[in-house]
C-alpha cells in the first residue's frame, strides 16, 4: 500500500499508547481509526467458548479500523498494544469533510479500501476453508524462501502463534510433530526447516 503523505497523515492526531493499552473494545462505536507509526498492535476476538482467537498483529505503516469506521459500525474486535506505541487517530467526520472537498484524499482512503477488502478476503479463506496443517503450511510458505532449504525463525511463541492460526497450542504442536514424523519439516526451538517448498505447496491443493 502507498504510505499516506504529509497532507494525509496532517488529518490525524497523535496519540501514545503504553504496553497492554487497548486502543478499542469489541462493540465500541468506531467514531475514527488508527495509523501505526511505532510499536504494534494486536487484535483479537473471543470464540463462542470465550477463548480468544488472534487475528492478526498490525505494526508500522498499517492502517486499523478504517474499514468499520467508514461505514459508522462499531469495532468488531479487540485492538491492544503489545508495546509502547505511536499512533495517529482519524476522526472519521474530519476525513469524510476533506474526501468531500479532495479528490486526491478519495482516491487514497478508495484505494486503502480495496486493498484491506483484498487482505480480509484472504485472512477469512486461511481460517474458515481450511485445516489447521494447511494453515501452518500456508503461514510457512508465507514467511519463507522459494529458495531450499529454508529455516523460519519465529519471533513469537508458539501460543500465540496457536492464537493467529485460529487454534490452540496443543493442535499446533501436534500438527507440527506429525509433519515432522513425516518429513516435511524439522523443529528446533523457535527455528522450523523445510527442504522441498513443492512438496509444502502440495498440501495447499484441494
Amino acid at each position: 500500500m502507498t504510505a499516506p503523505d504529509a497532507k494525509i497523515l496532517a488529518l490525524g492526531t497523535p496519540r501514545h499508547f503504553t504496553r497492554s493499552s487497548v486502543l478499542f473494545s469489541e462493540g465500541d462505536q468506531a467514531a475514527g481509526f488508527f495509523f501505526i507509526r511505532k510499536g504494534q498492535v494486536r487484535i483479537t476476538k473471543l470464540d463462542e467458548h470465550g477463548r480468544e482467537l488472534e487475528v492478526t498483529r498490525v505494526g508500522p505503516g498499517d492502517f486499523l479500523g478504517e474499514a468499520v469506521a467508514f461505514v459508522g459500525g462499531r469495532y468488531p474486535f479487540i485492538a491492544q498494544a503489545i508495546g509502547e506505541t505511536d499512533v495517529a487517530y482519524f476522526d472519521i467526520e474530519a476525513v469524510l469533510r476533506r474526501v468531500d472537498r479532495d479528490p486526491k484524499t478519495a482516491r487514497f482512503f478508495l484505494d486503502l479500501l480495496a486493498r484491506k477488502c483484498v487482505v480480509l478476503s484472504a485472512r477469512i479463506e486461511s481460517l474458515g476453508l481450511r485445516t489447521v496443517r494447511q494453515r501452518i503450511v500456508r503461514y510457512l510458505l508465507e514467511n519463507g524462501s522459494e529458495v531450499a532449504p529454508c529455516v523460519i525463525t519465529l519471533k513469537i511463541r508458539k501460543g500465540e502463534l496457536a492464537r493467529q492460526l485460529g487454534t490452540v497450542g496443543e493442535t499446533l504442536s501436534r500438527n507440527l510433530r506429525q509433519m515432522q514424523a513425516e518429513g516435511l519439516i524439522e523443529v528446533k526451538g523457535r527455528d522450523i526447516h523445510f527442504k522441498d517448498p513443492a512438496r509444502l505447496r502440495g498440501e495447499l491443493a484441494p
